[in-house]
């Protein structure tokens, strides 16, 4: 046990209290998630549809059911078991494409307890699950693409603190990890503060789409309260960043919550979007905007194309 290790036991904790709390008093309407079986009968499922079989679900089941859709899709998935004093999870790895180099995209299937979990982190779960789709029929050639499917992100991002203990990291170029990313019209880039050969593909993929640095895109550096899957890698010496979706429009007002979130707790102020639904019964599908998903997927397909 690591001193540093009590110290993201202490930190998971205390974030799933705060998320309790802030949950109490919020009405928890009936879920209807979207049962496997009738989005394996479709042939060509939505990220939409594929974040839908998680919402609702508790950890285990979510966990279970990602297992389920890689193995009816016959994707080969390699199985990371991990259990520790902090908690215990599974994390599924799918390597695509041929190369030295590995971008390694990452979604988190668990979500906190009281919160259906529909844009954290069902939604880029389904986007990584149809990006999968697309490369394995036409697969990078000289990069290879690893879809790490993570748990207990919510415990300080133990799965992949985990993942990368225990992982071969040799040739990885770089980790992506994907955050809310259901909810606006605006790329972000976050925790990139120091500019890496990533980030530079992650902003030349954005322009290539026609995004505008400052408009419909933004850069920004570490996020002092959130955190993420990528930050494991980010320790380990590897280039490591977030990606989220935000409402072009509310900018500004994510700039100042997410930079001093306990201010506008603490004075009851109303959370911008997409943190209004965050950890709370109210992140529901219906809150999901299948553009925002399709935007993620068309933006992470380019940076396949040219990292």
């Amino acid at each position: 046990m690591r001193l540093r290790d009590v110290g993201f036991f202490v930190r998971g904790r205390l974030s799933l209290a705060l998320a309790r709390a802030l949950s109490a008093r919020q009405p928890r309407l009936p879920v209807a998630p979207l049962p496997l079986e009738t989005v394996l009968a479709l042939r060509d499922p939505s990220p939409l549809d594929l974040a839908r079989v998680l919402e609702g679900h508790d950890n285990a089941e979510r966990e279970a059911l990602v297992a389920r859709y890689l193995a009816a899709r016959g994707v080969a998935a390699e199985t990371h078991r991990f259990e520790t004093f902090e908690g215990s999870g599974a994390n599924y790895a799918v390597d695509v494409g041929r190369g030295d180099r590995i971008l390694v995209l990452i979604a988190h299937h668990d979500a906190v307890p009281g919160s259906p979990g529909a844009n954290d982190n069902a939604a880029a779960v389904g986007i990584l699950l149809k990006l999968l789709a697309r490369l394995a029929a036409a697969p990078p050639p000289r990069l290879r693409v690893r879809f790490l499917f993570t748990a207990a992100e919510e415990l300080g991002y133990l799965g992949a603190r985990a993942y990368v203990r225990g992982a071969d990291l040799r040739g990885v170029a770089g980790a992506l990890s994907l955050e809310l990313c259901g909810i606006g019209d605006a790329l972000a880039l976050w925790d990139a503060g120091t500019e890496t050969p990533l980030s530079r593909a992650v902003a030349r993929a954005a322009e290539g789409l026609g995004y505008r640095r400052d408009e419909s895109y933004h850069v920004v550096g570490r996020v002092p309260v959130f955190g993420s899957d990528h930050r494991a890698f980010a320790d380990a010496g590897l280039p490591g960043h977030g990606l989220t979706v935000v409402p072009a429009g509310d900018a500004e007002a994510l700039r100042r919550f997410i930079f001093n979130p306990w201010r506008s707790i603490l004075r009851g102020a109303s959370r911008p979007r997409p943190f209004d639904t965050y950890h709370t019964p109210r992140d529901r599908a219906e809150t999901l905007d299948p553009a925002a998903l399709d935007r993620v997927g068309a933006a992470l397909e380019a940076l396949v194309r040219i990292f």
